[in-house]
């Protein structure tokens, strides 16, 4: 049996860190949605009792560090599950961009897996499961526009952003999440404005959006990559009606919805960084 699931990526509209947790963790406050920039999970049954994964860039673990192995090897020891699968990613996003993609490909794999052996699993449950991976699993397996609260696990979902382009440059870097949350001193951070986010998002007020757009941790991620800053100024320059950091970086994207503008925007960042994506927002849930 195959399995053909679609694995998008999702950008912060904002992102705030509230405390540090005794757990170790932050408590964070941000507003996610997908974009149709998405891998392509590929699921085969197979009859012996193991886990397969390829992906199609070589940079990726095709072992137990691969989110999506350890997402099929949850589920099955979870329920006492003796079939195998073969996991083929044709992997899109970039990696460690903040763009989730790791986490958006193990909840991909938990849907499909869902779908393949007939669990009968509610989503709801399937994101219970997919906490154990990781912050970003259970948004990532409802998908759609939420406020996420904890570590990222508390979801309430909001309605769809109003239709844009998302345009979204990735330097040749990848950032550490670890290192920036090390540096971030809570007290001093300029705190987005979440309530006025979620209001422009239900008003369907695109200016707005654009106006609340807000990352905390911009100032640490800048001063530990200064090309980061950069490619921001660079694309409030070139004229995006909003620009921000998403995650921990070190992807910056900006917002338009103007079609020209956005292929504008596009040529002009193409000519001096590799990674450079326009895409549509999706909003919607999975």
């Amino acid at each position: 049996m195959q399995i053909n699931v679609k694995a998008p990526a999702k950008i912060n509209l904002t992102l705030d860190v509230l405390r540090k947790r005794k757990d170790g963790y932050h408590d964070v406050e941000m507003i996610m949605t997908t974009i149709d920039l998405a891998d392509r999970i590929q699921l085969n049954s197979l009859e012996e009792d193991r886990i397969i994964v390829d992906v199609t860039k070589g940079y990726v673990p095709c072992n137990d560090k691969n989110l999506a192995y350890q997402a099929a090897k949850l589920l099955k020891d979870r329920l006492g599950i003796k079939k195998g699968v073969s996991i083929f990613i044709d992997k899109q996003i970039p990696v460690s961009a903040g763009l989730a993609g790791g986490s958006t490909d193990a909840a991909a794999v938990l849907r499909g897996l869902n779908q393949m052996w007939n669990l009968h699993l509610s989503v709801e449950e399937l994101a219970e499961i997919g906490l154990q991976i990781g912050s970003d699993v259970p948004f990532c397996v409802h998908g759609g526009t939420a406020i996420a609260t904890g570590r990222g696990e508390n979801l309430e979902f909001l309605p769809a952003p109003p239709p844009c382009w998302v345009i979204l440059v990735k330097p040749p870097r990848g950032v550490s999440t670890k290192d920036v949350y090390e540096r971030i001193k809570i007290d001093k951070l300029n705190h987005p404005d979440t309530p006025g986010m979620i209001r422009a998002i239900q008003d369907q007020n695109f200016p707005a959006i654009c106006n609340s757009l807000q990352n905390v941790m911009e100032d640490v991620t800048f001063q530990l990559y200064p090309d980061v800053h950069m490619i921001k100024n660079r694309m409030i320059q070139f004229g995006a009606d909003g620009t921000v950091m998403s995650g921990s970086g070190p992807t910056v994207f900006s917002l338009t919805q103007n079609e020209s503008r956005a292929y504008r925007l596009y040529n002009g960042l193409k000519g001096f960084m590799e990674q450079v994506y326009v895409v549509r927002l999706l909003g919607s849930e999975n």
